[in-house]
This record gives C-alpha cells, sequence and structure tokens, in this order.
C-alpha cells in the first residue's frame, strides 16, 4: 500500500495536509466507521479520495448534486486517478467508459447521486464492482429537519448494512442536533469515530451593512472587486435578473441564476461561471451546493439568509482554495418580517418553529453584534477559542451607548397601543408626527407621544430593527406585521435589565475597504500572474474544464511569486502533482522563463523527488568514469532506465545494486554509485 504522504505529493501536488486532515486519512484508509465535520474549504474531498487510493476495490461517494460531481471526477482524472460517476447528466459514452472501467478493475472512485439508490439494481451493481467503503459528502443532508434535506440519504445507512462496508460520512454545516441524526440515519445510532475540526474559516472576511439603498451597496461591493469572482444571493427571482443587469450596466460580466429558468439556460449559466474567469453571478439558493469553484473571491448577501446554517454555507462557497475571500450581508426589518413569517406560516409543529426561531435568532444575533463577528458565529457551533482580525467590527469597533431608555420608551408605545401597529405608526407616536392615522385613534393623547424627539425617524427606525434583532419584538402575522412583544422584552420593560445598542452609522467602509485579495501578489508579479491566468484560460477552452481543473489561483499565485525555472522547482508548487506536471509543467515554464529546459522522459518522471536529485548525481558520476578511472578504457554507459531504478533504491545495497548493474558495470561505476546513494540516504 503506497504511504498517504507520497500520494499526497505525487497525486495531489501537496507537500503537507492541511490541520485535521491526516488523522481522518489515517482512520477512513484503516477502515473506521468516520463522521468528520471539517470547515468548508478545509479541504474534506482529500480525506476519502486518498484513501480511495490506499485501500482495495471501489469507492463509491453518494454526492449530493451532478455538477459537485462532474467537477470533482474532472480534477481527479486530471491528477491521473482513474475516477467515474454515473448520473443522469451523462452521454451514453460516459457511461459506457465508467462500466468499462469497472469491470476491468481500474476504476478507483464511483459517484454517484442518492436518488439512484432507489433504483433495483443498484446494490446488486455496487456489490459486482468490489465496493470496499462508502464515503458521503454533505452528510447533514439526511437531517430531515435541516436546510438542505434529501430523503434518497436515508437509503444510505441501508447501503452500508447491505454491502458490510465501512462509511465516512463528510460535511461542514452540522449543529449538535444535526450530528446525532447523522449516527442514528447513517450507522443505525452506533457512534462512529467523530472529529470535529472547527467551523473557522480565518480566510474569510465577515461583514454585515444595515440596508440603505441595498442596489447602491451591492453596486459598491462588487466594483471594488472590479474582475474577481463572486456570487450576489438574494430572496426573489426578480431581483436576482435585475441586480444582473444592474451590475453589467456597471461594466461587470454578471449573469443571474434562479430554479425559474429552463434547465438548458441554468446549465449554460453553471459552466460559464465555472469556466470563466471574474464573472458574477447574482442568483438565489437554487444556485446551491453544486459551486465547488476555489477562486470565488466574495460572496454577497442581498437579503438576509433564512437561518444561520444557511448563511455559514452560503459565504463558505468563497476562499475555498484558503485565499484571502470576503463576504457582505445587507438586512433589514422588512428582512426580519419576511423570515418571521415564513417560519410561523410554515406546516412544521410548533417545537420544530420554536427551533427555527432560535436559529433566525443567532442569525440576527449575528447582524446585530456589537463585537467581533467571528466570536458570535462560532459560540453559536460551540467554540470558544476565537482568533479574528478578519471581520468589519474587528477593523472598526461598533459605536455602541446604552440603548435601555430608548427600547423602554418603544415598548411601552407597542403595549399602549395593544400590540395592532408596526414601526412606522409606532415611530410617528415617539417622535410627534401627527399624522391622520395618529389622529384616527386618538393616539397623540397618548403618555408615550413624541416622548422620543431626542431621535430622528432614521434613528428609530435602526432602533426597532435592533429590537427586532434581539427578538424583543416580532411582526405578527395575523396582524398584518403588527409588532408583539416577546418574553424576552419583559425584564427590560420592567427595568430588571439594560440594553446596549449600536449607533446606526451606515457606513462605506465596509464595502469600500481594500479587497483582501489585492494583497496575495506584489505590483511585481501581478503581469507574470495574468500571463499564466491566460494562459491557463487557453489550456481550460481547448479541454473544455473549468480553468481551476488546470491549476487554482493559489497555484498560480505560488508560481508568479517563486518563478520556478526547472521542472523540479515546478513540481514544488502546492498543487502541481506527477501527471500535471507532465501535462502543463512545460507550457507554463514557457510563461516564466520563456522557455522549458529540455530534459529525459526518464528524468521528468523523478521530477520534484529526491530520488530526481540522486539520478542527476549519478549520471554526473557516469559522465567522470564513462572511460574508466584513467579515461583510457572503452566507452561504457548504463540505460536511463536502470539509473532511475537506482537513484529510487531506499536504502544502499552492495549486492542488490551489482545484481542490477551487471559484472562489467558494477566494476566500473558500482563503488561510486554506491557513495551517491550513501550521501543521499
Amino acid at each position: 500500500m503506497t504511504g498517504a504522504a507520497e500520494l499526497l505529493q505525487t497525486v495531489f501536488g501537496f507537500e503537507a495536509f492541511r490541520p485535521g486532515q491526516e488523522e481522518i486519512v489515517r482512520a477512513v484508509s484503516e477502515g473506521e466507521n468516520v463522521l468528520a465535520i471539517m470547515p468548508t474549504g478545509g479541504g474534506k474531498s482529500l480525506c476519502f479520495q486518498l484513501p480511495a487510493l490506499m485501500r482495495e476495490g471501489v469507492t463509491v461517494v453518494i454526492s449530493p448534486l451532478i455538477a459537485l460531481m462532474r467537477d470533482q471526477v474532472r480534477a481527479l482524472q486530471e491528477a491521473g486517478v482513474s475516477a467515474g460517476a454515473l448520473t443522469s447528466g451523462n452521454t451514453p459514452e460516459e457511461t459506457d467508459a465508467v462500466f468499462e472501467a469497472l469491470e476491468a478493475g481500474r476504476l478507483r472512485l464511483l459517484y454517484m447521486a442518492p436518488e439512484r439508490l432507489a433504483s433495483g439494481g443498484a446494490i446488486g451493481l455496487l456489490r459486482r464492482a468490489g465496493v470496499s467503503m462508502i464515503a458521503v459528502d454533505e452528510a447533514h443532508c439526511v437531517s430531515q429537519w435541516g436546510h438542505d434535506f434529501r430523503p434518497d440519504y436515508l437509503r444510505i445507512g441501508a447501503l452500508r448494512q447491505e454491502l458490510g462496508v465501512p462509511l465516512a460520512a463528510f460535511t461542514a454545516t452540522a449543529d449538535a442536533e444535526t450530528r446525532q441524526e447523522i449516527v442514528e440515519k447513517l450507522f443505525d445510532g452506533t457512534a462512529p469515530r467523530a472529529f470535529l475540526h472547527g467551523f473557522d474559516r480565518p480566510n474569510i472576511h465577515l461583514a454585515f451593512q444595515a440596508k440603505d439603498n441595498p442596489r447602491r451597496q451591492i453596486l459598491a461591493f462588487a466594483g471594488a472587486r472590479q474582475g474577481q469572482s463572486g456570487i450576489v444571493y438574494c430572496g426573489t427571482r426578480a431581483k436576482t435578473e435585475g441586480l444582473a443587469a444592474a451590475l453589467r450596466e456597471a461594466g461587470h460580466v454578471a449573469i443571474h441564476y434562479h430554479g425559474g429558468m429552463e434547465a438548458e439556460d441554468r446549465r449554460i449559466a453553471e459552466r460559464r461561471f465555472q469556466q470563466e474567469d471574474g464573472l458574477i453571478v447574482v442568483a438565489t439558493v437554487a444556485f446551491g451546493m453544486g459551486v465547488d469553484k476555489p477562486d470565488i473571491r466574495w460572496v454577497a448577501h442581498a437579503d438576509l439568509p433564512k437561518s444561520i446554517e444557511a448563511y455559514y454555507q452560503e459565504i463558505g462557497r468563497a476562499g475555498r482554495d484558503g485565499a484571502p475571500a470576503e463576504t457582505l450581508t445587507l438586512f433589514g426589518p422588512e428582512d426580519i418580517r419576511l423570515r418571521r413569517s415564513q417560519i410561523d406560516e410554515g406546516l412544521a409543529p410548533p417545537e420544530r418553529r420554536a427551533a427555527d426561531h432560535a436559529r433566525l435568532n443567532a442569525l440576527l444575533g449575528l447582524a446585530e453584534a456589537l463585537a467581533c463577528r467571528r466570536e458570535t458565529l462560532l459560540r453559536y457551533f460551540g467554540e470558544t477559542e476565537v482568533t479574528c482580525g478578519t471581520c468589519d467590527l474587528c477593523d472598526s469597533p461598533a459605536d455602541v451607548f446604552d440603548g435601555t431608555t430608548a427600547v423602554r420608551k418603544a415598548l411601552s408605545a407597542i403595549l399602549r397601543t395593544d400590540e395592532r401597529f408596526g414601526a412606522g405608526h409606532l415611530i410617528d407616536i415617539l417622535t410627534g408626527n401627527e399624522t391622520d392615522k395618529i389622529r384616527q385613534h386618538g393616539h397623540q393623547s397618548l403618555p408615550t407621544f413624541a416622548v422620543g424627539k431626542e431621535y430622528d425617524r432614521r434613528a428609530w427606525q435602526a432602533v426597532f430593527r435592533q429590537m427586532m434583532g434581539h427578538d424583543l419584538v416580532r411582526p405578527d402575522p395575523e396582524r398584518h406585521g403588527a409588532l408583539r412583544m416577546t418574553d424576552a422584552a419583559l425584564p427590560v420593560l420592567r427595568d430588571e435589565a439594560t440594553i446596549d445598542l449600536r449607533r446606526d452609522s451606515i457606513r462605506a467602509a465596509a464595502s469600500n475597504r481594500r479587497p483582501a485579495v489585492k494583497a496575495m501578489v506584489s505590483d511585481e508579479d501581478a503581469p507574470l500572474l495574468s500571463a499564466l491566468k491566460a494562459k491557463r484560460r487557453g489550456l481550460a477552452e481547448a479541454a473544455r474544464v473549468p480553468a481551476y481543473i488546470i491549476f487554482t489561483d493559489r497555484t498560480l499565485i505560488e508560481m508568479a511569486e517563486k518563478r520556478p525555472r526547472t521542472l523540479d522547482e515546478m513540481a514544488g508548487i502546492g498543487g502541481v502533482g506527477a501527471k500535471k506536471l507532465d501535462s502543463y509543467g512545460d507550457a507554463f515554464l514557457e510563461v516564466i522563463a520563456g522557455e522549458a529546459p529540455q530534459m529525459h522522459p526518464t528524468r521528468r518522471k523523478l521530477a520534484g523527488r529526491a530520488a530526481g536529485s540522486v539520478y542527476d548525481r549519478l549520471l554526473e558520476v557516469q559522465a567522470e568514469l564513462a572511460r574508466g578511472a584513467g579515461g583510457q578504457d572503452k566507452p561504457l554507459s548504463c540505460p536511463a532506465s536502470l539509473l532511475a531504478r537506482i537513484a529510487q533504491l531506499h536504502a544502499p545495497d552492495a549486492a542488490l545494486l551489482e545484481k542490477l548493474l551487471g559484472d562489467r558495470r558494477a566494476e566500473r561505476f558500482g563503488p561510486a554509485f554506491l557513495d551517491v546513494l550513501r550521501e543521499a540516504g
């Protein structure tokens, strides 16, 4: 069995594991049942792809979306791994190729959608294929109350029992309740070995803004990141189309995406986003888990997501390559009313509605946070040891004041009007604005009339929004959105608790801050990076694959900074494995150095490995001794393949060396070659 570290370097092109990966790879490769919770972009897929190469038989991967499977299969094939997918999106030729590879025993990873498990022949097919392990991607889809529930995920537990093989489940978004459901549904209640490697994505900058002309705010945010790939999530289909048009008018390359589009139009949009650099997609959440593009530099929400889990998963589509990425989430009172009404008017039982309100409260708490957002976000997922420095509130601390008096006045106005009115009318009461509606209800006579003149209308709107965010008041769907108090408001109203609020100075600072990605390369390296991207784009278009399948942005950035001059140096760049080095090494060296140094095909296979240096030294020694120690003997040399074999010997062994060389070569080269091997060892 080839070692994990060697496969990591030769196949995937990485010198070292990311934090947490190595112990998961070891457990999975040894056949343990595993549940791994890892942040998006933390390298989950490698934790089942690498063990699949270390184990005998086929690893079947259950994955939720065709686009996701196709991307992973293409990336594996580019790395020289025999992988295939059986999906409804296959061409007949693709399906035939998968079955042929299965029958020949070549296939190492077989991707399938959970829906395929419903077909009668699925289990028989997998049994005949010699499946030795099941990997489940996006395992939270098994949760019936989760935001991405897929009913066919419930079949996976039975599949595991039928095949009698170990199962490894992976997800990035699972609170304690969802984790328990995964154990019950996939592992039949028997606890697997669990790895909880944190939810932090330190490369992602978090920012929220209260809505103040949302279109202008999104355009400003995108404008500061011209030419970078991004996603804008919207709450409605119509908004995706309007905002995409506005971005195009502002000079961006932008398209829209939503579930109401024709299937072919959606496929075209997905393909463009995967293959084009710098494209913005304005989408509903229908543009979901299939997004596996590693170099998305920013994600913006034009409307508030529906829960903290949904928010975390959606922003997690940025910066999957580990390089800096940014987010912006806009929110306002209308968002809060909409999300509350969706929960209250849904068909879920009361206890589930209460849980959904709690999840929304967690997101609103993040939106209205007074200190570090990352700390607030990770605390929800049970993490307390947090280091930030990459959120808007760490960049510029909130201007906080004691809002107890203001909140108490607002609550009094709500009570004295029998919880029958919305924020607009209540603000008229507090500011003393005697409208027709005020006079109609006689509210100019209330004790609370005009008691809030210290704030203008805009400031009171911020107070009411923050009260909704702290779940002190909720819109009542049975009273057309009138605000009613929650139990959490009573201690404040009775003077038993205080509350801090944020002065709502809506700043453009978060949207116009210098994009983090600009700092990824120096001005000196920027032209080379552009040239490398152009080369990548040409190769990707010729191969009809997404650009990042060739190399990710992070790999190109490292090339631009380190400027490798040889294939050996190129092999040391992160993400350049043996297959990609052979396929693309010369092309990118030509961009960097003007030409690619010529190298013997046998030596190319050792590029970037210690054996390559040993081979070079053996070649030098052979040249020195080609005519013997005195330079008078008949010329003698070794074939390149023999030198490569000797260079890869793990330990100096005189007897083995003599056997490999034969008598004549051993007499001339043996002692010197042995010295080279000992020096290398």
